[in-house]
C-alpha cells in the first residue's frame, strides 16, 4: 500500500490524507506510519443483508443471540480481537454456538436497515451510535434491545466474562461491571494507583473550573488500570495531556461521598453505576457544564489514550465530532513534520529516528 494512502487504523480518511504538492515543496522527509494492521475475518461470521431485525429473529430461532461488530480497515485492536481474542479455543467456540456475529464497516457504504425500520449506510450507522472506537461490539437479546455494549478492545479474560454475562440472559439480574469485576485478577496491584495529578477527596465535581474534568473510575485488583498507569501515563506525551485537567480517582466500588457534576450528593459505586460504568478503567471527561463528552473505556495504547486526552483538552469535539478522523488527522500532521506514528506502541508512540520527541 502506497504511504500516502495507509490509513491510521482505518482513521486517515480522504480528507485526513497529506496534500502531495505540500510534501512535494517541502524539504522535510514524511514521518514513518506503524503499527496498522488489516485483519482477514474469519469465515464463521454472518454473512448478513444487513437487515437486523431479520438477523435477530434467525439467531433467536436457532437459540444465538446477535452481536453487531464496528471494524475498520487497518486497526490493530480489531486485529487484537481477531489473533487474540477468537484465536483462542473456548472463545472461538462459545461466539459461533452462542452468537451470529456481523462485521459493520464503520466506513462503509452499504445500506443498513438498523433496528426499528430506520435506514442507514455503515457509516451514518456508525455515526448515530457515536461509535468512536474500533472494534466496538453491540449484543442484542430476542426482545432487540442492546444488552451489552463493549467500547474498544476489551482483554480476552475480560471478553470472556461478557460473553459469560450475555449467555446469562434472563438469569442474570446483576450488572456487567458487577460480573466483570469477580474476573481472575492474580498478579495485579490491590491498591488503586496514585498520579499526583489526582485531586484529594472530598471530591465535588461541581466546583466551578473552566478545565475539563476527568473521572477515572477504577478498582483494586486491576491489570489494565495498572496497565494504563504503569505503561502509558508514564509517559510525557500522555502525562502532559493527563496534568491539564482537573482529574479525580474514584474507587468504583467504594462507598466515597462524591458531590456530582451536576451538583448532587452520591456514593462512588452509586455515581458509577448511574454512569453505566462497566470496565475498570474507565475515565469519564465532562465539559465546563458538566456535560458527559467523552469516555475512555477500553484497553488503549500511548497513542490512543494520549489522543483521547488531547481531543478533550482543546475542545476539538465541538468543531470534529467524529474523534477517529481527528486522531487521523492529528497523526498526518505529525507526519508531515517528519515524525513517526505508531499506533501499537507502549513506548515511542511520536518519534524521530527511534528518539521520542514530545509534541504539545
Amino acid at each position: 500500500m502506497k504511504s500516502m494512502a495507509i490509513m491510521l487504523a482505518g482513521l486517515l480518511t480522504l480528507g485526513a490524507l497529506a496534500n502531495p504538492l505540500a510534501h512535494a515543496e517541502s524539504e522535510q522527509p514524511v514521518g514513518a506510519f506503524l503499527g496498522a494492521v488489516d485483519t482477514e475475518h474469519p469465515g464463521w461470521f454472518k454473512e448478513s443483508f444487513l437487515d437486523f431485525e431479520k438477523d435477530i429473529q434467525e439467531a433467536a430461532a436457532e437459540g444465538r443471540r446477535l452481536v453487531l461488530y464496528f471494524w475498520q480497515t487497518g486497526c490493530p485492536y480489531c486485529n487484537a480481537l481477531i489473533e487474540h481474542n477468537f484465536a483462542q479455543r473456548d472463545i472461538a467456540e462459545a461466539m459461533q454456538s452462542d452468537f451470529d456475529l456481523v462485521a459493520v464497516n464503520m466506513w462503509g457504504d452499504r445500506e443498513v436497515v438498523q433496528v426499528g425500520g430506520r435506514t442507514f449506510t455503515e457509516k451514518t450507522l456508525a455515526a448515530a451510535l457515536r461509535v468512536n472506537y474500533t472494534p466496538t461490539l453491540l449484543f442484542f437479546d430476542e426482545a432487540r434491545q442492546v444488552i451489552l455494549r463493549l467500547n474498544g478492545y476489551y482483554p480476552p479474560d475480560a471478553f470472556r466474562a461478557a460473553l459469560a454475562w450475555t449467555r446469562a440472559g434472563s438469569e442474570n439480574d446483576g450488572a456487567f461491571s458487577e460480573y466483570l469485576a469477580t474476573a481472575d485478577k492474580d498478579g495485579a496491584n490491590p491498591e488503586l494507583n496514585p498520579q499526583p495529578f489526582f485531586e484529594a477527596a472530598p471530591h465535588d465535581l461541581s466546583s466551578t473550573d473552566e478545565r475539563p474534568l476527568a473521572v477515572y473510575f477504577e478498582q483494586p485488583n486491576c491489570r489494565q488500570c495498572d496497565t494504563l498507569h504503569q505503561k502509558v501515563l508514564i509517559h510525557e506525551i500522555a502525562r502532559t495531556q493527563a496534568e491539564k485537567m482537573r482529574s479525580v480517582q474514584i474507587g468504583m466500588w467504594s462507598d466515597t461521598p462524591v458531590i456530582t457534576p451536576d451538583g448532587r450528593p452520591l456514593a462512588a459505586r452509586a455515581f458509577a453505576r448511574e454512569l453505566n460504568v462497566q470496565f475498570a478503567p474507565t475515565v469519564v471527561f465532562f465539559d465546563a457544564a458538566g456535560q458527559e463528552v467523552m469516555r475512555l473505556d477500553g484497553a488503549f495504547r500511548t497513542f490512543h489514550t494520549q489522543g483521547i486526552l488531547r481531543y478533550v483538552n482543546n475542545k476539538a469535539y465541538l468543531e470534529q465530532p467524529s474523534f477517529q478522523r481527528y486522531l487521523g488527522n492529528l497523526a498526518e500532521h505529525w507526519r508531515e513534520q517528519g515524525l513517526d506514528v505508531d499506533i501499537w506502541s507502549y513506548d515511542l508512540p511520536v518519534s524521530r529516528n527511534g528518539e521520542m520527541v514530545v509534541v504539545h
